[in-house]
């Protein structure tokens, strides 16, 4: 997978295995005498979301116009990327377990949390159980696929995929390769499928291609991971901002502005951005690393 100039690959153990991150370690982010200093400074936490091929690589275009000023933590979750891919079926706590292992190792004295579409609505769950992590969360497209009692699991896409061995055949024609990879951004994740171009693509296969790398993706696809984050929203009390694409296909920004309007003390901002889908951090970086730096002023 891409890693950007001055960033290296680290990891810490989790009760799944390990789980790979990346940080800035190098120029041009750090010095000597700065890398000496890198844990005084305040961390972001870069969560990417779930679907074939997905890995930390779907920040790598916005984390690096932070790292001059902010210590970047942009993990492969369990399951994903280079990160371990134990053989079972995952569940919700599994995310909510090795998400609080990598911020209690990696982030002390709580992080800003950036996370995109299904993780984000595990980092609101984890918001609220250790609120102690956390200082703001930043959210692309917070969804648990169940809002309001809508929920994905109960589709045919979502029950053809539990079946045995068509599971399987669906992951090899659909996901674990360049033709089925592409044809989904660009019909379903991005807006404007002319922004979808070959490095994309490629670092979506290579994660695709990791042994055991179906585990994880079929448990998303399944449904298995799915939740109602309504009955959630309103425990939340750590300061909250939400970006939504309004061309999302998964869930639409009106479900969006429902969940914001739970609990307007805490979701202080929701922003929706014209001609965008599902990733705005890849579609658009430019003004997604716009609007996380007015969150984080403003939330700060």
């Amino acid at each position: 997978m891409f890693t950007p100039p001055g960033f290296e690959q680290r990891s810490v153990k989790t009760s799944l295995g390990e789980m790979v991150y990346y940080t800035a370690a190098s120029a041009p982010w750090l010095s000597e005498d700065a890398a000496a200093r890198e844990q005084e400074r305040e961390t972001l936490v870069f969560l990417h979301g779930f679907g074939g091929g997905s890995s930390a690589y779907e920040w790598s275009k916005v984390y690096p116009a932070f790292a001059a000023d902010y210590r970047i933590v942009a993990p492969d979750l369990i399951g994903w990327g280079r990160s371990n891919h134990p053989a079972r079926n995952y569940r919700i706590d599994d995310y909510l377990t090795t998400i609080t292992e990598l911020i209690s190792q990696t982030c002390s004295g709580g992080a800003y949390a950036i996370a995109s579409s299904l993780t984000a609505a595990f980092t609101i769950r984890l918001a609220i159980s250790r609120p102690d992590l956390f200082k703001s969360l930043i959210l692309t497209t917070p969804s648990g696929l169940a809002d309001f009692g809508d929920n994905y699991a109960n589709t045919l896409f979502a029950q053809l995929a539990g079946v045995p061995i068509l599971d399987r055949l669906f992951y090899t024609a659909g996901v674990a390769n360049k033709n089925g990879i592409r044809s989904f951004l660009e019909q379903r994740q991005f807006a404007n499928p002319n922004r979808v171009y070959e490095e994309i693509v490629d670092a979506y296969l290579e994660s695709a291609l990791q042994k055991n790398a179906e585990y994880a993706a079929l448990s998303f696809v399944r449904g298995d991971l799915s939740f109602d984050l309504s009955l959630y929203v309103p425990q939340l009390t750590v300061p909250t901002a939400i970006i939504w694409g309004r061309k999302s296909q998964f869930t639409s920004p009106e479900v969006g502005q429902r969940l914001a309007n739970l609990n307007p003390q805490a979701i202080q901002f929701f922003e929706r951005l014209e001609d965008v889908g599902l990733t705005p951090q890849l579609e658009l970086p430019a003004v997604t690393i716009g609007l996380i730096r007015k969150f984080l002023q403003r939330l700060g």
